[in-house]
């Protein structure tokens, strides 16, 4: 027997779920492009993104998904030929390596492994042995979806401040936007990527570059038409917003989205229910895995995303709970992307719960007890308690 009929739960760290109230605003007949409701409506979203990404400086939005978005961040401030530092801790940190080479852009790597930050010495001795400054970029993701690892952006930007580094500091936020705190001025991030479909709650399709007028002034001199975040940034006519056609539905939905982080009380109040959700899903793997083989891929709990949990738990198990608490219950998780390869045995032995948009109390709950039948269910070995301490960290005042 399937207890899985109902509304499915969607827990993966992206998509996340989206809202009714996002769902109805899409749910209307195509609107006029060329003048109207539509264009005032559009004219208000730059201000209320970059209210979200904490700037004063300019957004672009594209009609793409995040690997597009950081395809348009490379396309707008890099030279083939020239070099761009890149920082990993994850799967989304090498793959945004990726599109930098496929760019032309010579990609120097430091690989900090899936269960560690940034270490800012290591940084430090890479941009001090640039004397000449060839490195022209310096690029992280602020929480890597793979492995919920959460940098400190800001101390990457003082390293770079401490050694007198003009690289542009670019960050992806992808997973992190209206989820982890985020101050783009304020920690001195040149250029942001991030896209609609997980903090902001809106249906993938939408990717958003924000940059300063530092990363504005290096922008190469002829960016293909496509990606050219000048006209979209700056337009004179609506259709140059988005390279042409305008993606209506997505606009709507996104308008509404966020109305609703507006209306929560502003992007500090959307930081602390994450952070609380977050906490009381750490409360009870933290329990569990105080019998058994699960653990939190990351240790110290500062250095954890709340967008996201990546779990270790060895064997084949990973995948055996994933496929229970689907088929038997309903709820989603996430693979353990980038964790280890496809056809290596070990693959199985992760998962990943997603906490981030728009999530509540009862949803995370909901999602902890399903995890837990799972475990009973398939014999697999945990610590007691786990539900009431997610309980406990709720309750808090």
């Amino acid at each position: 027997m399937t207890l899985a009929h109902g509304r499915p739960y969607l827990a993966i760290p992206g998509p996340s779920v989206m809202p009714d109230r996002v769902l109805n605003a899409m749910h209307q007949p195509a609107p006029n492009i060329y003048e109207g409701a539509l264009l005032d409506m559009v004219a208000g979203l730059a201000p209320d993104l970059k209210a979200v990404a904490r700037t004063s400086g300019h957004v672009a939005i594209y009609i793409a998904n995040g690997h597009g978005a950081w395809e348009a961040a490379a396309n707008n401030t890099l030279r083939p030929g020239e070099k761009v530092l890149v920082l990993v801790t994850g799967r989304f940190g090498a793959g945004w390596g990726e599109v930098f080479t496929r760019q032309g852009v010579e990609v120097q790597a430091i690989d900090f492994g899936k269960r560690a930050t940034v270490d800012p010495a290591q940084l430090e001795a890479a941009l001090a042995a640039d004397a000449a400054h060839e490195i022209k970029a310096v690029a992280v993701v602020h929480v890597d979806t793979a492995t919920s690892v959460k940098n400190d952006i800001a101390a990457v930007r003082a390293v770079m401040d401490r050694l007198g580094h003009p690289a542009l500091l670019m960050v992806d936020c992808i997973a992190s936007l209206a989820v982890d705190r985020f101050e783009m001025d304020a920690w001195g991030v040149d250029v942001m990527v991030a896209a609609s479909q997980k903090g902001l709650m809106t249906p993938p399709g939408l990717g958003f570059v924000f940059f300063n007028d530092k990363a504005a002034a290096r922008q190469v001199e002829s960016p293909s038409f496509y990606w050219d975040w000048g006209p979209r940034a700056n337009p004179a006519m609506f259709y140059q917003y988005f390279g042409g056609t305008a993606p209506t539905h997505h606009l709507l939905g996104l308008r509404a989205a966020l109305d609703m982080i507006a209306e929560e009380g502003g992007i500090e109040a959307v930081w602390a229910r994450h952070e609380k959700l977050a906490r009381a899903a750490w409360a009870a793997f933290e329990a569990w895995g105080q019998e058994g083989r699960l653990e939190l891929n990351i240790a110290d709990p500062a250095l954890r995303a709340h967008a996201v949990t990546a779990l270790r738990i060895g064997g084949d198990d990973g995948s055996r709970l994933r496929a229970w608490v689907e088929q038997k219950a309903g709820l989603t998780l996430g693979i353990g992307l980038g964790m280890a390869e496809p056809d290596d045995p070990a693959w199985h032995g992760f998962f990943r719960l997603g906490h981030m948009g728009h999530i509540n109390a009862h949803m995370m709950m909901g999602a902890l007890g399903v995890i837990e039948a799972g475990f009973v269910a398939l014999g697999i070995p945990h610590g007691k308690g786990a539900l009431a301490a997610a309980a406990a960290v709720i309750a808090e005042a």
